[in-house]
């Protein structure tokens, strides 16, 4: 393996950490919950419902597509701005100015975290690297992330829809549709909490609390 491929390993995000596969989640449950909160109790036939189930498969079918796609190409910008950077940095003037440059790159609340030492530890790493990758490019493990994070957005909409494929009675699936989805959005809140440290149950209640205010939204403007 070439030192531009160490590099590119390094410079890399974690591939689908917790962030990334509880917001999917979430954000195909809320995809979900719009078309199940558009179910009316009292006028819904088996017609309606099977239209509400393909209507809801084939949305979260193509927004997982989508965010699937954009998770690629986020990952090359992200992989071209660190090459950019790289290469102004061996490029420089002067170690100040390739100093300056890496500390300007730093995320806002981490600049104070890294002495001026450390900073140029950095820089002279870069300059040790024989060379640099041509350009980004994505690899096996990038295809197989953006098929999971096509998989759990589609995945998210079976839970809040196969109430209504096993239970007949329209208003029992669509409350038992409703409790999985709050406590999707609640476990979902325990795993954010958990991996920010900001308290996992606070975090689940408050998730809740952004569901229940959707599915209220939803029962007033029809569902």
């Amino acid at each position: 393996m070439n030192a531009g491929n160490n590099f590119k390993k390094d410079a890399r995000e974690p591939v689908l950490d917790v962030v990334d596969r509880i917001s999917e989640m979430l954000f195909g449950l809320f995809m979900a919950l719009t078309f199940v909160g558009a179910v009316s109790v009292a006028t819904a036939g088996r017609e309606e419902i099977r239209t509400m189930l393909t209507t809801a498969v084939g949305c979260n079918l193509a927004w997982g597509l989508v965010d699937a796609v954009m998770y690629l190409v986020r990952t090359l910008t992200v992989r071209g701005r660190t090459l950019t950077l790289a290469r102004s940095v061996l490029a420089a003037a002067d170690p100040d100015a390739g100093r300056k440059l890496i500390e300007h790159a730093l995320p806002p609340g981490l600049t104070g975290l890294f002495s001026a030492t450390e900073v140029e530890t950095m820089r002279t790493r870069l300059l040790a690297l024989p060379s640099l990758a041509a350009q980004p490019r994505l690899d096996r493990n990038d295809l197989l992330a953006s098929l999971a994070i096509f998989l759990i957005v589609v995945a998210s909409t079976f839970p809040v829809v196969l109430p209504f494929v096993f239970i007949g009675d329209v208003g029992t699936a669509k409350t038992l549709s409703r409790v999985i989805a709050l406590a999707m959005l609640f476990f979902g809140g325990l795993a954010y909490g958990r991996y920010a440290g900001y308290g996992r149950w606070k975090a689940g209640a408050i998730m809740v609390g952004l569901g229940t205010a959707l599915v209220g939204a939803i029962m007033a403007l029809g569902g």
